[in-house]
């Protein structure tokens, strides 16, 4: 089966302006495809049909996939079936009529704020290690931000009261920062200073005291679920899922956390309305004496 992955590229590079990260993930998604279409003999692009794609989709759920991920994966198909069918690759666009997942279809995973605590308790605050990754939890969780602006920030880019983050399409935000975050930087600061010879301008280092990796906090997350005896599967975006629906659900005004997170369009920040329905639905049907 021919793959036209340049052709596809180029596509994207050309005539959808996709980021890198993007243009990256869409290639993982329909590399992961095509190996599962050569697993059940389809040889040709033209023997595709729906109902595969819809497989696809199924079984990355089963794989405990975010939720983010499997629309992404959805989308990715839809766009590289697009391209095929404009090249005429095909004679059909067999995605075309296939919805996009609605974002309440695709509710993202969160922590309670309970177990939020218990999983912020976990690092051993005493080392230098500890207090690096409960000041990272305290961060991601305070802020809402996403993996990649926390791997990125610079000491200069934390006072007291704000954290600058340099977000996607290099767009600047200000995001207010709490006490207990402030505090937990503070302490790992002051560990390193003591521990480290290393001089670095970024705020969170690796081991050997360079730039962290988003992959090094995903496993740093997995780790500490595991010692707190969280079953759900968790990824470094439930931190910035939880931070909005604990706003929201506090009473915070949409536009608001719709700013903090650094969204260009509050359809995306209006996912969080219906986790927030979701469990004002949940709280009634367990509390309500004639529910």
């Amino acid at each position: 089966m021919e793959f036209f992955l340049t052709d596809f590229i180029s596509y994207l590079l050309s005539e959808k302006g996709l980021s890198s990260h993007t243009i990256e993930a869409y290639k993982r998604d329909i590399y992961h495809f095509k190996l599962l279409l050569q697993r059940q003999n389809i040889n040709n692009w033209n023997q595709v049909t729906q109902q595969h794609i819809i497989n696809f989709i199924a079984l990355k759920k089963e794989q405990l996939y975010a939720s983010a991920s499997l629309a992404r994966a959805l989308i990715a198909l839809k766009v590289f079936f697009r391209f095929l069918k404009k090249e005429d690759y095909i004679e059909h666009n067999i995605a075309q009529l296939l919805d996009t997942p609605k974002v309440w279809q695709l509710i993202p995973t969160i922590l309670s704020p309970q177990e939020m605590l218990h999983l912020l308790a976990q690092p051993d605050v005493n080392t230098l290690q500890g207090a690096r990754d409960r000041a990272i939890f305290e961060l991601l969780y305070a802020c809402g931000l996403r993996v990649s602006e926390l791997c990125h920030l610079k000491i200069a880019d934390v006072d007291d009261c704000y954290v600058r983050v340099k977000g996607k399409g290099s767009k600047e935000r200000i995001v207010p920062l709490g006490s207990q975050a402030l505090n937990a930087i503070d302490h790992y600061l002051t560990l390193r200073d003591q521990n480290s010879c290393k001089r670095s301008e970024y705020l969170f280092l690796s081991k050997k005291g360079g730039l962290l990796h988003r992959i090094t906090v995903w496993k740093l997350i997995k780790h500490y679920a595991i010692k707190a005896d969280i079953e759900k599967c968790i990824f470094p975006h439930t931190f910035r899922h939880s931070f909005a629906t604990h706003l929201l659900n506090n009473g915070a005004d949409l536009r608001l956390i719709q700013e903090m997170l650094g969204h260009a369009n509050i359809s995306s920040t209006d996912l969080y309305t219906h986790v927030a329905t979701n469990e004002l639905n949940a709280a009634f049907h367990a509390c309500h004496p004639r529910r």
